[in-house]
């Protein structure tokens, strides 16, 4: 995954969780685009990478699919919970 160039925004608290959890489960973006389309969630890969770089609000639906798909709770991915998936 290429590093970040732009300075993360300020419009979701859950895109920093989500880049780690993906990470650390070696899931590439489109793989996680994958599954949350088979999750009913359609999002292109700019409004993902948005989501990412906390420059886009994230719906609670978003928010409850990402965290079945990461396998987090929606706590963890909004900072609620300290400790990390896995």
């Amino acid at each position: 995954m290429k590093p970040r160039k732009l300075a993360l925004g300020n419009r979701n608290l859950v895109g920093r969780r989500v880049t780690q959890a993906q990470l650390e489960r070696g899931m590439k973006q489109v793989e996680l685009l994958t599954q949350l389309q088979l999750a009913g969630i359609d999002i292109s890969t700019p409004a993902l990478s948005l989501l990412e770089g906390q420059k886009r609000p994230v719906s609670d639906v978003e928010r409850n699919a990402l965290a079945d798909v990461l396998g987090v709770s929606v706590d963890w991915l909004l900072g609620r919970e300290k400790t990390p998936p896995g």
